[in-house]
């Protein structure tokens, strides 16, 4: 007997109807001789909902609370569910995150799993009951309840089928697997039958739909891992070591995997600081301390001994991004601190590109011809992002999609 884990996304449990409709689905993986532990998220827009709700009560909410009030929408999921096996006539019981042995750090609101001691779900198991575990949540040492940041479900699910040796982890969500872009963005879009956890990973950071310390957890304890629908039998993507990472027609290679979009990026920019030893890291390591991510970074110095430095950090993190910035300005030099938050990161993947040339003059081409301007570049091995209008996103991507041939695994650049 096979174990397997399998993650539901909150869009498969909208309502009553798809609860039952998951059961069945979790029922069924139980009837094929399989043992199951299934992580969910919360109900629809749960989560959104209860933000919104905190909001209306505190104009700063306390975080440690935070985490607390959003970790309950998890919880009537899975008690849901555990209702519906049991009225089909299955064995099963409801875990939450604590229960289920998920230790994480105190970064409330975006904390990291610790240590996983998942001995009561191997109990539970080993006495024939399907277990479900509340994704998104952890507790401290101190027994204080975090939450994973969004998409932390999926690190859930892929962190207890690596501790507990699952066969696989399956990522259930309302799309059919992963594609060569959003195809609300690309109607083009074609969807991957299997992608390698380093392009996966990649493709994750810069805005597809999958959590990218997942992936990362993923490739590190070898865990294959299922993207599939929950409102449909297709086959999926499956995302493992070495997976055929190249479309191949004759000797030529297309090294392109996909398009990524994130919109959840703004832009800070500090004009005018004196250049010299340590301003990056009298710049950077307060906001790290603010545990403010920081993404892509242009320094520009000037002929007159001054420098201008400009970063970008999620949107969501701006206004926190900017208390420190204009602090750490202020102590550098007076330096003039700007902001723009109707930017996106556009990024293409693919394996084996720094091997190969001509992608980026074809992605740079292929915006200018179409009047897209580009604000900021980075790259790694099997990336190029650019930093671009929110506004042309959507028409970039179509743009690049057919520039890269994208749309048929038969046909390259």
């Amino acid at each position: 007997m096979s174990l397997v884990v399998q993650k539901y996304g909150g869009s498969s449990l909208a309502d009553a109807a798809k609860i039952r409709n998951v059961a069945q689905r979790i029922g069924r993986t139980r009837d094929a001789g399989n043992d199951v532990v299934s992580v969910v998220s919360a109900m629809g827009d749960t989560t959104d909902e209860l933000i919104e709700l905190a909001g209306q009560v505190s104009g700063r909410p306390e975080p440690r609370e935070m985490d607390l009030l959003l970790s309950t929408g998890e919880l009537v999921s899975c008690t849901l569910i555990a209702m519906a096996l049991r009225t089909l006539g299955y064995e099963a019981i409801s875990l939450s995150g604590a229960q289920a042995g998920i230790r994480t750090d105190t970064s409330y609101g975006r904390a990291r799993i610790a240590l996983m001691q998942p001995e009561r779900v191997a109990r539970e198991l080993e006495q024939g009951r399907i277990v479900i575990v509340a994704g998104f949540q952890g507790i401290t040492d101190d027994l204080d309840i975090t939450t994973l940041g969004r998409g932390g479900s999926d690190t859930t699910a892929v962190a207890l089928a690596a501790s507990l040796e699952a066969a696989r982890c399956e990522v259930y969500t309302d799309v059919e697997g992963i594609y060569t872009a959003d195809p609300r963005l690309v109607p083009k879009a074609r969807k991957l039958d299997e992608v390698d956890y380093e392009e996966m990973l990649e493709l994750a950071s810069y805005g597809a739909k999958m959590n990218a310390r997942s992936i990362e957890m993923g490739m590190f304890y070898k865990v294959p891992i299922l993207v599939a629908s929950s409102f449909s039998d297709a086959p999926g993507t499956l995302i493992h070591e070495g997976a055929d990472m190249n479309t191949t027609v004759g000797e030529i290679r297309n090294r392109i995997r996909g398009i990524a979009v994130d919109t959840n990026v703004a832009k800070i920019t500090v004009r005018g600081v004196v250049d010299r030893p340590g301003i990056a890291a009298g710049l950077f390591e307060p906001l790290s301390a603010a545990d403010v991510s920081v993404d892509v970074i242009v320094q520009n110095a000037s002929v007159d001994g001054t420098t201008d430095m400009t970063f970008t950090v999620k949107r969501t993190d701006l206004g926190r991004a900017l208390e420190v910035t204009r602090l750490v300005a202020r102590q550098l030099g007076n330096g003039e601190v700007a902001s723009a938050d109707s930017l996106a990161k556009l990024s293409i993947v693919g394996t084996g590109m720094q091997d190969a040339p001509g992608y980026a003059s074809t992605m740079f081409r292929t915006l200018a011809d179409n009047g897209i301007n580009i604000d900021m570049i980075t790259t790694s091995e099997i990336r190029i992002t650019c930093i671009v209008d929110e506004a042309q996103v959507g028409m970039a991507a179509r743009a690049l999609h057919d520039s890269f041939h994208l749309d048929s695994p038969t046909q390259v650049p």
